[in-house]
Parts: structure tokens; C-alpha cells; sequence
């Protein structure tokens, strides 16, 4: 088999990884600087915050497990295919000197055992970073069930390692996942955290769950996700829409992949990690989000008699609940406040859309419309109309303002 073809096969295949963010892209470069390329370039953020454009692929979709949400479970009649260690080696490289990337995801299938396939990874960057002298970011995929010395050997060679807990439950991963076991996946999470440091995985751990493939709450969700931000200091969990590649008698029947409620868990997270929200404040009686309003919005609108806030006056923790104030907003509302009194006029001058925030602040003690306040319900119908008007296509999560 050809490389080009190998390299179409997996970097397909490891497409529905989410923990590395974005697909691919076939931009080609006109006279300007810096390439793109459809075959596997996804892009992700090192641990200064730059954004990374990345080679994403798998060392082989051949796999033991029959996990029953995976195009590459065994049971599947797909092409298969794998890359020695030099291969992956050499793409890396070739792609690193003509600006396609600047470092490589890699992840693969269970391959004989989980220690065998840790061994291949870990020969794979050993000879990228000693053979090659390759220092561009790295991130790699520990293998759930190896053996703690291998995550250990591995961590010393990458910069980020994520094992993927696949489902919020227990009971889930039984269910889809009976090759896989919770007490594996906890297990590495705790060698990663343990001994992350500047020689060790300096960018730390991340780990994804498919949304919607089993019947858990966004409640449930969100639950896990707190707890193992405390319990592993994950940078980061991402959320990834099942998508309906296989047939299962114990698959959902679905035709598209519930992106809204992966944005809407997406937009919480940020919420629990930046804004000091808790799993409690987020649910108050429902246990699934509002799909016609972001989480923050749809909290503040239950809570409305914690508004309006003055925004001369309220806190730093008071103006980041505020719909549409984000953290560099409020910072900006708090340096500008100490020089003068702020009016409407001055937030919109500051950068600070007013779509959301002007139901939720006063200033100087006066609402935007120098009225009265209107009630819940026609600031709900207002919000709705405002927010799913534009929504003809999904529309992606900014994670920095408008929130």
C-alpha cells in the first residue's frame, strides 16, 4: 500500500477524536506564508496558549476492541491499514519542513495488547525526537490497561497525553465499550497527574466524551466533567457529538449528531472552569440545558432577582454572571470605573455588545430604555428571537467574549 494512501486511511480515521479540536483544511498557499493540507492537519493549543496546526492521525485503525460507537471496532469490514515507525517518522517531518504543521497527534487502535501498542507509540517519538531531533509539540494518546512504567516512558517524550473516557457512566461504557474499563482509564489519569511537570507532559492531560450515544443527562455530564477537573487537573475535556457511523441494536437512532448540545456543554464547561459557576448553579431543577439559550443567559433569566446590576458598582464576580460581560469585559468595566461613571454609550465604546447584557445592567441607575424593566417573559422572548435568528447553520462557540 502506498504512504499517500495509508496516510488518507488514518488520518481519516482519527478524525472523530475531538481532543485535539478542529478537522481538516484544503487551503493551499498563494504567495503567502504558511500551507494547508486536507490529510490530517487539525489544530490544537500548546501550553503557552498558541495555536498549533498539527498532524492528527492514527499509527493503525486495526483494532482488539469492538467498542460499538467506533468506525474501527473490530467487528467493522473497513479498509485497514498501519504505519511503521519510520513512516510516521518521515511524514512528520516532510510536512514539519514544508509549514504544513508544527507538531503531531498520535493516536492509534489496540494492536495485540495495550502494552504492544504503548511500545510502538513510544518507539515512534523516541526516534522522532532522538533520530530526527524533532521539538515540536507533541501529543499523544495513552493507551488504557498499559503499563504504568510505559505511560511513564511516554510522558517523558511528549508534550500532552489525553486518555479518552468515552462516556459519562459506568453503566455507558459497559454498554459501548465493554472492552474498556473505568478503573483502566482513572488509573493512567492519576499515573498523568501525579507526575506531570516541566519534563513530564508540560501541557498535561486532556480526555473527550461522546455526547448523546447513551441516555446521560447534560446534568450527568457535567458532573463528571467537574469531578475530574479536581480530581486530575485535566486542562481541558472535550465533547464530541456521537456521530451514527455504525448500527447497533443498542445505538441511538439518529440522522445528525447533536451539536447544539455538545456547543451548550461546551459553553458550561467554560462557565465551571472561568466564571466560577458550579454544577448546582447550572441545574436548579432541569437536568438538560436549554437548547434555545446559552447556559449563562438561561441561569440569569432564572435568577432575575439577582438583576439588574449596577455596572458601577457590582463586582468583579457579579459583571463575569452578567450575559454578554466576559472576563476581559469586566476587566475593562473595572479599570474604566475607577476614572468615571459609565454609561450605556461607554460599554459599546469598550467593545462590549449590549445584545444580552443590556437586560441584566443599569447604569448610573438607569436601564438601557430609561423605562421600566420589562418581566421575565418578554426579556426571554426578546433573547430567543435575538439568538436563533442568524441560527439558519449551526454556528461555532466563541470561547473568549459574547458570553
Amino acid at each position: 500500500m502506498f504512504l499517500e494512501e495509508k496516510l488518507k486511511i488514518l488520518a481519516d480515521s482519527a478524525k472523530y477524536d475531538a481532543s485535539c479540536s478542529s478537522s481538516g483544511s484544503n487551503r493551499r498557499n498563494n504567495n503567502g506564508l504558511g500551507n494547508a493540507a486536507v490529510n490530517g492537519i487539525c489544530h490544537s493549543f500548546a501550553a503557552d496558549g498558541r495555536c498549533i496546526s498539527l498532524l492528527k492521525i492514527l499509527m493503525t485503525n486495526n483494532c482488539i476492541f469492538d467498542c460499538k460507537y467506533c468506525i474501527n471496532r473490530r467487528s467493522n469490514n473497513i479498509k485497514r491499514a498501519m504505519f511503521t515507525t519510520e513512516e510516521i517518522c518521515e511524514i512528520t517531518i516532510n510536512f514539519y519542513k514544508r509549514n504544513y504543521i508544527e507538531g503531531l497527534f498520535l493516536s492509534s487502535g489496540i494492536i495485540k495488547s495495550p502494552d504492544y501498542t504503548m511500545e510502538l507509540i513510544i518507539k515512534t517519538i523516541y526516534l522522532l525526537r532522538n533520530k530526527y531531533h524533532f521539538n515540536g509539540y507533541i501529543h499523544a494518546k495513552a493507551i488504557p490497561g498499559a503499563n504504568e512504567i510505559l505511560i511513564k516512558k511516554l510522558g517523558k517524550l511528549v508534550d500532552r497525553l489525553s486518555t479518552n473516557i468515552e462516556l459519562p457512566t459506568e453503566a455507558g461504557l459497559r454498554l459501548l465499550a465493554p472492552n474498556k474499563k473505568s478503573q483502566d482509564i482513572n488509573k493512567i489519569m492519576h499515573t498523568i497527574k501525579n507526575n506531570t511537570n516541566k519534563s513530564f507532559a508540560p501541557a498535561g492531560q486532556s480526555t473527550q466524551m461522546i455526547i448523546g450515544a447513551t441516555k446521560e443527562s447534560d446534568k450527568d455530564i457535567m458532573s463528571k466533567s467537574s469531578d475530574m477537573y479536581k480530581r486530575f487537573y485535566l486542562k481541558r475535556v472535550f465533547y464530541s457529538a456521537y456521530v451514527p457511523v455504525n448500527k447497533d441494536k443498542d445505538l441511538p437512532i439518529i440522522t445528525t449528531p447533536p451539536l447544539i448540545r455538545e456547543n451548550r456543554l461546551y459553553q458550561a464547561d467554560w462557565l465551571l472552569r472561568f466564571y466560577k459557576f458550579t454544577v448546582n448553579d447550572l441545574f436548579d431543577k432541569e437536568n438538560n440545558f436549554n437548547i434555545l439559550l446559552d447556559p449563562k443567559t438561561d441561569w440569569a433569566l432564572k435568577h432575575l432577582e439577582q438583576f439588574p446590576k449596577e455596572i458601577n458598582k457590582a463586582t468583579f464576580d457579579e459583571l463575569i454572571r452578567i450575559p454578554g460581560i466576559g472576563l476581559t469585559s469586566a476587566k475593562k468595566i473595572i479599570t474604566s470605573r475607577k476614572y468615571f461613571n459609565i454609561e450605556f454609550p461607554d460599554l459599546k465604546k469598550m467593545g462590549i455588545s449590549l445584545k444580552k447584557s443590556k437586560y441584566f445592567i443599569t447604569c448610573n441607575n438607569k436601564y438601557y430604555t430609561n423605562s421600566e424593566i420589562p418581566n421575565k417573559s418578554i426579556i426571554y422572548q426578546n433573547l430567543i428571537t435575538q439568538e436563533n435568528s442568524f441560527k439558519k447553520e449551526f454556528v461555532q462557540l466563541s470561547l473568549f467574549e459574547n458570553d
